[in-house]
């Protein structure tokens, strides 16, 4: 996999989820990209000059026929705590997917300068609507360096979506449940985190002909959304972060709908800008590494000025890791 612009850092090319996250380099690679005038999200740029029913995710993110995603422990990593963070790029978000994807890049630099976990790798990916549009789901790999960087600039920010507060969620929580193999959980019974980012609901069900199309799979008929984040509850944690700035924000039914599924791990984020604060923050908190107090310090020392919209998002978080989800309703 190329490096960003030939900066070199202190990764092994060939394995998934080695190396070490690099802050000077992802901040020169940007500088770099800037003084070339080169598009940070490249693919994005590509696609939009691309017709439409020609369209399709980047290679790395390409969910379809993916048979495993795995997050392995290693020489780097002993402890590897593994990390998905999914975001809506419908077009309901408005510019919030370029701030988030911007800003998911330093996750790890976030993770690992405060100690808030071990050996964090993370999978990134984007969702869409799985009955409109083009590419609604696509899913990276595991990592542990700035081959994250990377794939965030290769998501495709479709901007699409069917105007009915629904999306795909539960095609991405399939994929989870399905595909991601972890030695947090296999070794050690410990659960991974997954945060999905967006402002609308699930779609009424699973559809199996979405199964089939976009991630290969014969499912038989449709399935429960509840059955499907059941099924992901038990090797994840589950969060969902609804941010500022977004079309239903305010949207109580929305908030409703989400409660019923992750329970107290429902974060409204007032700031966008601080959703990689957010996600560090929720992580070390599960972890039992840190409270929220003493996170939202640590942001503040570091001159964040999303601090106190992070602290409010994680003001009812339990600060110890709780088992499965909220209170499915039968008719979810």
């Amino acid at each position: 996999m190329r490096a960003i612009l030939d900066i070199a850092t202190t990764r092994k090319e060939s394995i998934m989820g080695q190396g070490y996250w690099d802050t000077s380099a992802f901040r020169s690679a940007a500088a770099a990209r800037r003084a070339a005038g080169a598009d940070d999200f490249g693919h994005s740029a590509r696609m939009r000059e691309t017709p439409r029913h020609l369209r399709v995710a980047a290679p790395s993110l390409n969910a379809y026929g993916v048979t495993t995603r795995e997050s392995r422990d290693s020489i780097d990593h002993p402890r590897s705590t593994p990390i998905v963070v999914l975001f809506d790029v419908t077009g309901s978000m408005g510019r919030v997917p370029i701030t988030v994807q911007k800003r998911l890049g330093d996750l790890l630099g976030l993770l690992t300068r405060g100690g808030y976990v071990d050996d964090p790798q993370i999978m990134v990916g984007a969702i869409g609507d799985d009955h409109f549009d083009v590419v609604p789901l696509q899913i990276g790999q595991f990592e542990s360096d700035n081959r994250i960087d990377e794939q965030l600039r290769d998501i495709y920010l479709e901007g699409g979506g069917g105007g009915d507060k629904r999306e795909g969620y539960a095609l991405a929580a399939y994929f989870l449940a399905t595909r991601v193999v972890t030695d947090a959980w296999d070794r050690r019974g410990h659960k991974g985190h997954v945060f999905f980012i967006g402002d609308e609901m699930n779609k009424d069900a699973l559809y199996a002909e979405s199964v089939r199309r976009f991630i290969g799979d014969d499912i038989g008929e449709d399935r429960e959304v509840a059955e499907v984040y059941r099924e992901l509850a038990q090797r994840f944690h589950i969060h969902y972060i609804l941010p500022n700035l977004t079309s239903y924000y305010n949207d109580p039914q929305i908030e409703d709908h989400w409660r019923a599924i992750v329970g107290e791990r429902f974060l409204k984020l007032d700031d966008p800008d601080g959703v990689a604060d957010l996600i560090a923050l929720t992580i070390g908190v599960m972890e039992n590494a840190i409270t929220v107090e003493e996170g939202v310090a640590d942001l503040r020392d570091a001159g964040a000025a999303a601090a106190p919209a992070v602290g409010k998002a994680l003001a009812h978080v339990t600060p110890r890791p709780i088992t499965g989800t909220g209170t499915l309703p039968a008719d979810l």
